[in-house]
């Protein structure tokens, strides 16, 4: 039985909306929304694969529209909150990493690592600037700990921003155990309860799948660092539509058995 605290398991359900990466890009979403709102069936359920933060021109814009679409579809009938299911992404984890920044050995080289790997627009959108820390930094433990203080209530002033980044899962499954739906990557040779952080740090053994990971008949991810492209395989499934060249944001569709019935691109 896995921990309902750390996975999502959707129950009683007909089909599933896996909603790609977003990093940032509050247009896209709100364009997939609008177009979901109008395809969205009784009993189908909704899975956000992670990668809200980061990269885009509107982080916090992009987090405002989940938690009003979420409202939205909670406000159907029938509709329970376990079946819309938010999965940490890479980019949720430096956030909280970065928000205890003062905890790190080296912080100023943790910091430069994560804005290699986009963190920038998200501390820029809670109003911080990537300076400011490296100075904080160079002064000490006490004068980081007021740097990302700052950033975090400057998260808290937004209505919704600290419940939906707290309450994020590892990974999500459906209750037939038929899907596994994840951020970017896994361990196949570990179970699903001992990934820890290898659901978006280990993308390559996502790709090194040679058969069916634990019993699931697909698993499912939302962000490829490569940026290949959306492919429906036999047994696994990448939805991430980037490609490196500005591509869309993709949201799809699978039935019972594990088929896309439907896809959407904003």
């Amino acid at each position: 039985m896995l921990d309902p605290d750390i996975f999502g398991v959707l129950t009683a359900w007909n089909r599933v909306w896996a909603v790609a990466a977003v990093h940032g890009e509050r247009g896209r979403l709100a364009a997939l929304h609008d177009a979901l709102a109008g395809r969205f069936q009784p009993r189908d359920r909704v899975v956000y694969l992670g990668g809200y933060l980061g990269f885009g021109g509107d982080v916090c814009g992009t987090l405002d529209e989940l938690i009003a679409f979420r409202r939205d579809l909670l406000a159907r009938p029938g509709a329970i909150p376990r079946d819309v299911v938010f999965l940490r992404g890479a980019q949720e984890e430096m956030w909280q990493k970065l928000l205890q920044l003062q905890l790190a050995m080296d912080p100023s080289r943790v910091l430069a690592w994560m804005l290699e790997r986009g963190v920038a627009a998200t501390i820029g959108a809670y109003g911080g600037v990537a300076a400011d820390g490296f100075a904080s930094a160079r002064d000490g433990t006490v004068s980081l700990t007021r740097w990302t203080g700052r950033l975090r209530a400057a998260m808290h002033a937004h209505p919704g921003h600290r419940e939906l980044l707290s309450h994020l899962k590892r990974a999500c499954v459906t209750d037939d155990g038929a899907m596994l739906f994840v951020h970017a990557g896994l361990d196949p040779g570990r179970p699903i309860e001992t990934q820890r952080d290898a659901f978006w740090w280990r993308p390559a053994g996502f790709t090194a799948m040679t058969e069916p990971y634990g019993g699931f008949r697909l698993v499912v991810r939302g962000h490829d660092p490569d940026r290949g492209g959306v492919a429906i395989e036999d047994f696994r499934a990448t939805i991430d539509g980037d490609r490196g060249e500005g591509g869309p944001l993709v949201a799809c569709c699978f039935d019972r058995g594990c088929r896309v019935v439907d896809r959407i691109e904003a």
